[in-house]
C-alpha cells in the first residue's frame, strides 16, 4: 500500500508539472503574439499584425471627451492594418509594461499599461485589454480594447 501511495504522489507531481509546462508555454506564446503586434506597428509591417489577428477581431477604444463624458469608439481591423502598412515617416512606438496574462484552455486575456510615442514624442497612454483564442495556427487576437488619455501617465 505504501508503494501505491508513493507511485500516486509521483504521478500527481508529474501531471501537475506537465500542466504547468503547458501554461508557461502558452503564456510565452500569448506574450509573443502581443509583442508581434507592437513590433508590426513599430516596423510599419501590416503582415505581422494581420498574422496575429483573428478574422473576426473586434477593436474598441474608450476615452473621455472634452466635456468630461465617457465615450467609446469601435475600430476597424482592416483600417488599422492598412494604416500600419501604409508608408509613414514616423515610427509608431507603443511601449507596454506591467503585462498580466491569464489563460484557461484556449482562451487568454492580457492586461497591460502602455505609452504611445510618435518617434520619440509622447502622444498618449492608457491600458490595453486583449483577448486571444488558441487556434490550430496559434494564439490569435479576438478582441482588443484600450483606454486613451494624455494625463496621469506615470
Amino acid at each position: 500500500m505504501k508503494y501505491i501511495a508513493i507511485a500516486f504522489l509521483c504521478f500527481s507531481f508529474t501531471a501537475f508539472s506537465q500542466d504547468e509546462d503547458v501554461m508557461i508555454s502558452d503564456s510565452a506564446a500569448v506574450r509573443a503574439a502581443i509583442d508581434q503586434l507592437f513590433t508590426g506597428m513599430r516596423n510599419g509591417d501590416s503582415t505581422l499584425v494581420a498574422d496575429i489577428f483573428h478574422p473576426d477581431i473586434q477593436m474598441m477604444s474608450t476615452f473621455v471627451d472634452n466635456e468630461g463624458n465617457p465615450r467609446s469608439q469601435m475600430g476597424s481591423a482592416v483600417k488599422f492594418k492598412t494604416a500600419v502598412g501604409t508608408p509613414h515617416k514616423e515610427v509608431w512606438d507603443e511601449r507596454i509594461s506591467n503585462v498580466e496574462i491569464q489563460i484557461d484552455g484556449n482562451l487568454a486575456q492580457a492586461w497591460m499599461n502602455y505609452s504611445f510615442y510618435i518617434d520619440e514624442t509622447f502622444s498618449h497612454c492608457g491600458v490595453n485589454a486583449i483577448q486571444l483564442f488558441k487556434t490550430i495556427d496559434g494564439w490569435k487576437m479576438v478582441h482588443l480594447a484600450d483606454t486613451r488619455r494624455r494625463a496621469n501617465c506615470n
